[in-house]
């Protein structure tokens, strides 16, 4: 039987879904009782309870049924619950029977019925112990007893994974053949410290490239030697707007992936990845042509490709197999040891179709799907001439695109013309973009022409008449004739 997946919903549907899981995050991921976020978010505790086992089994899709219409009401009003938290959480702290007797002088001014004391204890047991520390001893106790989650070692491969972005000193040659400098994503596994995904690109850092990095970081890798993968616990990244993305929030709810962004200016636990980027800095790239710390441009004499293959042998048979100063493993050995066996995805469609970039809507035609100003066929999509279908893309090779019908894998359609190339869309666009450049200076130096050729008109110079034209030539005119004299006349 197959089940239904994330792609299957419609937008209604898929929001509705993630704000449910949005609700119920406090108490997956922050360990906040479900009974406060609950009540907190106004849900019964029964229907919050259905919602959790209805994640648990069947992932971010059970959150997409309909909303039940037969919720509960709380005993307290909102009003008098936030007064006994209130009393909760003054400094000195209040005994529960202090609390008690002054909730129920509370509730006689807002003329409502008296709490029963075991009501307003359970809102006192209730109440977040990272807020009750934070308001009985201050921001350092809090700081010291709740914030030190990243502090510590991952216990296990894949329980926490790190992501991040660095600008590579070093010049390549792009499209165009222009010396630029790439961006580099990094996925780092915390236990191993072995690299699991990375994706090398000049465009500035994006939810694609992380997509990118992390779609290659969880499939199995094609070349020996590497074999981290699988879905990690944990994604920890900086708080920048590629890791808060709403689709990647999707993706890692999905995939039950808990997405942790550390504080604006308190990149905690952030080092190992740092560290690993100072091993690229300071090993890698000194001794690859173009690289150029500071800011002098460089001869530029490595390709993206080129950059793409030496940065991979880095990875695989340098950094992967030598020992880590600080776990005193190899990170390749480390990440392998005691037969651990990854979690992985149903299939590499599956992933595709939460990671990679959705195209608009295409129809297919008789002569292949129309994407982009190119032309993609494959002998499977005869059998859906005329039906609507999904593509799905790597943006850094548009030579094929994955096409989808209602959900499931059908083929990957090719582009003929781009037939055994690598074309990045980004030189699609740029070489688009140059033509309608072309284009609109012909266009002005037509106008410009039409322009100068009206001003003529319009100086008061005109044409001359037939009459204004003297003769060219011409014969000088004949005397009258008279009559003729004669001498004795």
């Amino acid at each position: 039987m197959t089940h239904p997946m994330l792609s299957d919903l419609s937008d209604a549907e898929r929001a509705l879904a993630f704000e449910r899981f949005d609700l119920l995050r406090p108490a997956l991921e922050e360990g906040i009782p479900l009974a406060r976020v609950a009540r907190d978010r106004g849900v019964p505790l029964r229907t919050a309870r259905r919602w959790i086992g209805l994640y648990r089994r069947d992932g971010l899709i059970g959150l997409a049924r309909k909303e039940r219409s037969d919720q509960g009401k709380r005993r307290l009003s909102d009003t008098l619950r936030q007064g006994i938290e209130g009393l909760a959480l003054r400094k000195p702290p209040l005994t529960a029977a202090s609390i008690y007797r002054q909730a129920i002088s509370l509730a006689e001014r807002l003329g409502e019925s008296p709490p029963s004391y075991s009501t307003v204890y359970a809102v006192i047991r209730d109440l977040d112990p990272g807020l009750v520390t934070l308001a009985h001893e201050g921001t350092k106790a809090y700081t010291e007893a709740f914030d030190l989650v990243h502090r510590h070692e991952a216990t296990a491969p894949n329980a926490v994974w790190q992501a991040d972005h660095t600008e590579l000193d070093i010049w390549l040659k792009d499209g165009s053949g222009q010396p630029e400098k790439p961006w580099l994503t990094i996925v780092l596994d915390d236990y191993s410290r072995a690299v699991a995904g990375y994706a090398l690109s000049f465009s500035a850092p994006s939810a694609i490239q992380t997509a990118l990095a992390l779609r290659q970081a969880i499939w199995r890798k094609g070349r020996p030697g590497w074999q981290v993968c699988g879905i990690p616990a944990v994604l920890y990244s900086d708080h920048g707007s590629d890791f808060t993305s709403r689709h990647l929030e999707q993706v890692a709810a999905d995939l039950k992936i808990r997405l942790v962004n550390s504080m604006v200016g308190r990149p905690r636990g952030r080092g190992k990845i740092e560290r690993f980027f100072e091993s690229v800095a300071q090993v890698l790239l000194p001794r690859l042509p173009g690289y150029g710390p500071g800011g002098a441009v460089q001869k530029a004499e490595l390709t993206l490709a080129g950059m793409t293959t030496e940065l991979e042998r880095f990875l695989v048979d340098e950094y992967h197999n030598e020992i880590h100063t600080t776990t005193g493993f190899k990170p390749q050995e480390r990440w392998i040891a005691g037969g651990f066996l990854p979690q992985m995805p149903e299939s590499l469609e599956q992933l595709d179709l939460l990671l990679l970039t959705v195209a608009k809507t295409r129809r297919v035609h008789p002569d292949g799907i129309r994407f982009s100003g190119l032309r993609y066929i494959d002998t499977t999509l005869a059998a859906y001439v005329g039906e609507q279908v999904l593509l799905r893309y790597d943006p850094r090779d548009v030579a094929e695109v994955r096409v989808f019908h209602d959900g499931r894998f059908v083929c990957r359609a090719v582009c003929q013309e781009l037939a055994g190339e690598t074309v990045p869309l980004r030189e699609i666009i740029r070489a688009r973009e140059r033509r309608r450049r072309e284009l609109r200076r012909t266009i002005e130096d037509r106008r410009k022409a039409v322009e100068s050729l009206l001003e003529v008109r319009r100086g008061g110079a005109t044409e001359p008449t037939a009459q204004d034209v003297p003769e060219v030539n011409a014969e000088p005119p004949k005397p009258a004739r008279t009559l003729k004299r004669y001498a004795d006349d």
